[in-house]
């Protein structure tokens, strides 16, 4: 049987978001030891406090203190802790209510197992070391068995309030490659670039994705198209991609391989960015050992005029 193509692969990025001022209050109080709910207008609690009544849509902001304390409503053990999770030992997923809210909140609970666990134990928060204005200032619950502590009934107004939060956001896959895509990648490690025709439309799609886009049908007839190109369309890039050794600015570009009917994606190089343009005539500037081309740089031929590729944009 042939080798199974498989690549780990991550998508991160920082997402960034200001703060209205239920939740600036929220995560302010939980950096000083304090949670709040918000006050609907029929008297309900909801913690976490949103800015809007999920019920009657109106706005919301009336903000009471609740007790760090409370009761779990249902659980789920995790057996298996992930990265960047509150815990790095098996813990239980648990919605508590705490003391004085109407709803539930979502955190970890630190317990010893879950025969440990059960919906209706007492819990309390138990807090980070060090607080900064986040969830994660709640660094887990933990079981509690005394009574529910006094508080002074914060209205939610402190002094440097939190005003936004950055959260990473990061997606952690295995990407396994189909047939068609698979037959692509191994015939670039010969440097040579394969795509596939439709028996119906007859178009060359590079790379191939195993069945035509347009028409719906399989495709398995591989031709090789290329090495050459055109320049259909371009970017300049002036900001510095992490774990990416190019200087900024480049240009990154979608290129027409001679007989593909489907552009794809590559760096231009061999060229001052300010000078790449549409119709501009490239080849694939392989690396030793690289299973792909590194860059396309200028034939030297004339440009191709719009009309050839104008329907490749």
């Amino acid at each position: 049987m042939p080798e199974v193509l498989k690549a780990p692969l991550v998508v991160e990025f920082p997402f960034t978001r200001s703060l209205g001022p239920v939740q600036s209050a929220f995560l302010t109080g939980l950096r000083e030891r304090v949670v709040l709910g918000v006050k609907t207008a029929d008297g309900r609690t909801l913690v976490p406090p949103v800015e809007y009544d999920p019920v009657t849509a109106e706005d919301l902001g009336e903000l009471v203190e609740v007790a760090p304390t409370g009761t779990v409503t249902t659980w789920a053990w995790n057996h298996e802790p992930r990265r960047g999770q509150p815990l790095d030992t098996p813990f239980a997923w648990v919605l508590v209510r705490l003391d004085g809210a109407d709803t539930a909140l979502l955190h970890a609970l630190d317990a010893p197992g879950p025969e440990a666990v059960r919906t209706g134990m007492r819990v309390r928060v138990r807090w980070a070391a060090q607080r900064t204005g986040a969830i994660t200032d709640i660094a887990c619950f933990e079981p509690y068995d005394g009574d529910r502590p006094q508080f002074a009934g914060h209205d939610g107004r402190f002094e440097d309030m939190v005003t936004g939060i950055v959260a990473p956001a990061r997606l952690d896959y295995v990407y396994s490659p189909g047939r068609a895509q698979s037959a692509y990648i191994n015939s670039l490690s010969s440097r040579r670039t394969v795509g596939e025709r439709c028996p119906s439309c007859r178009k060359v799609y590079v790379p191939p994705r195993g069945a035509c886009p347009t028409c719906g049908v399989v495709t398995s007839e591989q031709v090789e198209v290329g090495p050459r190109g055109t320049v259909t369309t371009y970017c300049i890039v002036n900001i510095k991609a992490r774990n990416l050794d190019i200087e900024v600015p480049y240009v990154y570009a979608h290129i027409a391989l001679d007989g593909a009917d489907l552009a794809l994606h590559g760096r231009i190089g061999g060229i001052p960015y300010d000078q790449v343009r549409m119709g501009l005539r490239v080849e694939p500037v392989w690396m030793e050992g690289g299973r792909y081309p590194d860059h396309y740089r200028p034939t030297g031929e004339p440009d191709a005029e719009y009309d050839t590729y104008k329907e490749l944009l």
